[in-house]
């Protein structure tokens, strides 16, 4: 069985530049997020919560998850306060108790919260596989979001870990 994390895909992100493939990147959660639930896998929402005033605090409409995504109400929400989701929550116990065979990683920022959580999700000790097209980001001032993502998805082909990460096009993922 699979788990899923689906990091930060809030309302919020429509702020600022918009991200890449945005419309893409949720069909492709959503799908993944299905084929997840079909194998009787857990899905988790990964939420930003903001301090009192900021965008992203609880009550203001950039903390909602994206209208368009498929969530389940027995979906189980984690609210995180940093980049990395396992700081101070109680995500590394949920997996645990899930027994999940491979943790998919998806979501919004590439180079910020969605790369912690690969980290993260690989110093807990689990298998992860991430979606090469399935995270996003708006252009930095530097490099366009292509190349944050094309960067990062190369970055995490390539760790030294001891548990495996694989990073491949969703349609492989989806395939029976």
């Amino acid at each position: 069985m699979d788990a899923m994390i689906v990091v930060d895909m809030q309302a919020g992100l429509l702020q600022g530049p918009p991200k890449h493939d945005l419309a893409g990147v949720i069909a492709r959660i959503n799908a993944l997020a299905a084929m997840v639930r079909r194998k009787a896998g857990t899905v988790f929402w990964i939420r930003h919560r903001g301090r009192p005033g900021e965008d992203f605090a609880p009550g203001r409409p950039s903390f909602e998850f994206l209208p368009a995504l498929v969530r389940r109400d027995d979906d189980p929400i984690v609210e995180k306060t940093l980049n990395d989701p396992y700081v101070g929550t109680p995500l590394k116990a949920l997996l645990a108790e899930c027994s999940a065979r491979r943790v998919l990683v998806t979501g919004w920022a590439t180079d910020f919260c969605v790369d912690a959580t690969v980290r993260s999700t690989v110093a807990c000790d689990q298998h992860v596989v991430v979606p090469n097209d399935a995270h996003t980001l708006g252009d930095r001032p530097h490099l366009g979001a292509r190349q944050v993502i094309a960067h990062h998805n190369w970055v995490w082909a390539n760790l030294i870990t001891n548990r495996s990460v694989q990073v491949v096009p969703t349609e492989e993922l989806l395939q029976p």
